[in-house]
């Protein structure tokens, strides 16, 4: 089987974290500290405790660094019926457990006690799917990865190749919408991991993701989005630096024009408020250049 995409996102974190200076690295761990709740999780930016948030407040205090209460990341993941979440919900579920068991157990500890098969929901069991369509690129990118966190193969690897067509424009790349008129640039980087993970190294396919840049050095989410965003750019690089290609501009300074004074990062420029999710996506761009 091949290195998983979770896997590959933490060698990318990492090099991020190399990238720091003493005093960016100071100012990140302490924005990271402010997020987190009494009980060991972390908030959205209404400031709530959130299950969503959290999974990213993990991984990236993880790959900083930040000490964390295994007690309260135990009785945090307890609180959930795992059987009510939808998709995202329950892959964030799933990777709060995964980091709970690497703060707990350490690393041959997790990967020892390996999620029994009949633990994980089958794909028809959820009623709610990012843009409400099960075979999108975004929603098999993450069950594709959910799988393989859990070390699963998935089957029927074939039909969801030719599914991945269904949202194949024309003019190169892919839309989260069947019969959309452009590319995203997140369903192109999601379906180009599923290909790479699943089949091969597209890199006609991975030069149309690269071609969607915009001359500030991100990517826009959709052709007609006001502006780029640090999420549609962070899964683009990713995709990108997966497949050894570099993006035509240097996007180093569209990254760094995220990173707000608090010490997080921000979707946009037009936002003034950052959040974990936005650090992790931050961390990500960083280490795909």
């Amino acid at each position: 089987m091949k290195t998983s995409i979770s896997t590959k996102m933490m060698v990318a974190l990492k090099r991020a974290k190399k990238r720091l200076t003493e005093d960016s690295y100071k100012r990140l761990t302490s924005f990271v500290l402010s997020q987190q709740t009494e009980s060991g999780a972390f908030m959205n930016k209404g400031g709530k405790e959130d299950l969503y948030y959290t999974a990213f407040g993990w991984l990236v205090a993880d790959v900083l660094g930040v000490r964390l209460n295994a007690g309260k990341m135990g009785a945090f993941i307890r609180q959930f019926d795992d059987t009510q979440l939808d998709l995202v919900h329950y892959m964030a579920w799933m990777k709060c457990r995964m980091l709970y068991r690497l703060v707990s157990e350490g690393v041959i500890g997790m990967w020892l006690n390996v999620w029994d098969v009949s633990q994980i929901r089958p794909l028809d069991s959820f009623s709610e799917f990012p843009q409400g369509d099960r075979h999108s690129p975004y929603t098999q990118f993450l069950w594709l990865s959910l799988l393989e966190d859990n070390n699963i193969r998935l089957k029927g690897t074939k039909q969801t190749l030719i599914d991945l067509q269904d949202y194949q424009i024309k003019e190169g790349g892919y839309a989260n919408l069947k019969d959309s008129a452009s590319a995203s640039a997140n369903a192109t980087a999601a379906a180009l991991m599923i290909k790479a993970q699943l089949a091969a190294y597209d890199h006609v396919e991975a030069d149309a993701l690269r071609k969607m840049q915009d001359e500030s050095g991100g990517f826009k989410a959709e052709a007609g989005s006001m502006v780029p965003d640090l999420l549609s750019t962070s899964t683009s690089l990713f995709a990108l630096k997966n497949y050894g290609l570099k993006p035509l501009i240097d996007p180093t300074d569209f990254i760094e024009a995220h990173w707000l004074e608090d010490g997080g990062f921000a979707a946009t420029l037009l936002d003034g408020q950052s959040d974990m999710e936005y650090v992790f996506y931050g961390l990500l761009a960083l280490g795909s250049i």
